[in-house]
């Protein structure tokens, strides 16, 4: 196996072409473990201040942790500052979700130092596209890694292991711990922070590979959870969903309320209210409503009353192709805001056809173009195999059971439960810090639900992780960054976030370090722990 060099600061730029043929099949498989990629180097001004980095395109190899053999093989994309002491800095592990999805919504659209120009929440036109500097990356944060899981991407199974052995809750968190932690050892980076950023699918992930890292002694500084999912039971939830709704029925000027509250914030105040207080209640006690708590449904979702009764209060499965239907048009799923026409031959494509969701659909073309331009011409990787960027295999045949930190199963498609994980993971270290972002106009996984099962959570209300614990709601749809205002603001709180992880941490060490200092003299020890010469486990 060929080695990865450790990092350098003056390296010239290695193209790589990859001859292998990397299958996405559930049987598929590859036989060559080689750790091999693509190095570049570039610059990028952010917000005027000029970074110099090194950009890798490659595999790292996961092995089993009982065997050490090859597992898995491991495609990713690496951002690297190439400042002093550069093994110092914060470190982000970033994917998407799905599952079956690979990063490359993240790498493209977020927080990496280049992103597509798009006209979102318009649709993109066809080609040609423009690539830019990305004055929100987080490069100037942390260096970034965007990873593949297996199946998506270049990703793989190493035989004799096939590709639907890593397809799954419980498996698809192991493998990508092993790959972490051949991070850290291929590029000395087990000192750095530590951080995951995880998007839908991939906040589950992230709950489940907080506390696997944690078993491991791979402790984090902070997890940022975007666009969450962490209780599938309540994901059709229409009390979770009724704000999402009605801030799409905001934007779209349907809202009759009187009088109009002045913003959109102060306008969810009052609906999220009356969502815990009436509207919960009810729904459960129908037929049986007031008339008044009709009447306020109706005008803040722009539903008539009698529409609202023939649902029975529900809304969930009839609003976004309901809202604009005099217009012949739907809404978005991922993002209420955006709009397709809902007549003809396209109001009868199979909306699961290609994701044909209005969302995807504005800007699916753009990043499927210029993923391939990036790839070859900036970050000079080339494969013989072509880059899968969802997998929907993956989805169909992915393993939802899973047990969390207590051994209880907490799995299913319809009930995978993962808060338990984060929980657990931040009651044991109590210096992980957790950022939890979510878009108003996300009816896929909806703002409100989010914190809902977030308050649920079972950490201890005395505890003080739990103020270790920040919500952050921006004007966009599910993935946040593809709105230039919201992306800016998310950079601003995440900039914050990474300044209170490193030092809250650093300065509650020090803290408990001189506590013990002032207090040595009057501990007493057992004779076990004379002995030893340590506290016992």
């Amino acid at each position: 196996m060929t080695e990865v060099p450790a990092m350098a600061h003056t390296i010239e730029d290695q193209p790589y072409f990859d001859p292998t043929a990397y299958g996405s099949g559930p049987d598929d498989c590859v036989t060559d473990p080689c750790e091999n990629g693509a190095v570049t180097q570039h610059t990028v001004k952010i917000r005027g201040t000029e970074i110099a980095y090194t950009a890798r395109a490659g595999h790292l190899t996961t092995r089993d942790p009982y065997s050490a053999r090859p597992a898995a093989t491991i495609f990713y994309v690496s951002f690297s500052s190439n400042a002093p002491n550069s093994c110092a800095r914060p470190v982000t592990f970033f994917y998407n979700g799905g599952p079956g999805s690979s990063s490359v919504f993240l790498l493209l659209g977020s927080f990496g130092p280049r992103r597509i120009k798009t006209n979102y929440p318009h649709f993109t036109p066809p080609a040609t596209y423009e690539m830019q500097d990305n004055q929100d990356s987080l490069l100037d944060q942390s260096d970034l890694v965007f990873l593949n899981p297996v199946g998506t991407g270049y990703s793989a199974a190493i035989a004799p292991s096939r590709n639907r052995d890593f397809w799954g809750v419980d498996e698809d968190a192991r493998c990508i711990r092993q790959f972490i932690k051949r991070y850290l050892t291929a590029f000395n980076r087990w000192n750095s922070p530590k951080f995951l950023f995880g998007e839908s699918y991939g906040t589950p992930r992230t709950c489940v590979l907080a506390w696997l890292l944690h078993e491991d002694g791979v402790d984090l500084n902070g997890v940022i959870l975007q666009s969450s999912v962490l209780d599938y039971a309540q994901a059709n939830n229409p009390v979770g969903l009724l704000p999402t709704l009605a801030a799409i029925a905001w934007y779209h000027d349907k809202v009759t309320l009187f009088p109009r509250l002045p913003d959109l914030r102060s306008f969810l105040k009052e609906v999220k209210h009356f969502t815990r207080k009436l509207y919960g209640p009810a729904k459960d006690g129908f037929p049986n409503v007031d008339p008044k708590v009709l009447r306020f449904l109706s005008e803040i979702l722009g539903i008539p009353q009698e529409v609202l009764h023939y649902w029975k209060l529900d809304p969930s499965t009839s609003f976004l192709t309901s809202l604009l239907l005099d217009e012949g048009r739907a809404l978005g799923a991922y993002d209420g805001r955006v709009t397709a026409e809902d007549t003809g031959i396209a109001g009868s494509v199979d909306p699961n056809s290609g994701g044909n969701d209005p969302t995807m659909n504005a800007i699916g073309g753009v990043y499927t173009a210029m993923w391939n331009e990036y790839l070859r011409n900036e970050l000079k990787f080339e494969s013989l195999s072509p880059f899968i960027d969802m997998n929907d295999q993956a989805f169909q045949n992915w393993n939802f059971a899973h047990v969390d930190p207590t051994g209880a199963e907490k799995g299913g498609k319809a009930a995978l439960y993962t808060a338990g994980d984060l929980a657990a993971a931040m009651s044991l270290n109590q210096y992980l810090r957790v950022f939890s972002a979510n878009g108003y106009y996300d009816a896929v996984t909806p703002f409100f639900q989010a914190e809902l099962n977030l308050e649920k959570m079972l950490l201890s209300s005395s505890s003080r992780t739990r103020g270790n614990l920040e919500l952050h709601n921006y004007e966009s749809g599910h993935m946040i960054y593809l709105d230039d205002r919201s992306r800016t603001g998310m950079k601003a709180h995440l900039a914050e976030f990474y300044a209170k992880s490193i030092s809250a941490a650093h300065g509650q060490a020090a803290a408990l370090m001189a506590l013990a200092a002032t207090k040595r003299e009057t501990i007493s020890y057992s004779p076990y722990q004379r002995r030893v010469g340590r506290t016992p486990y």
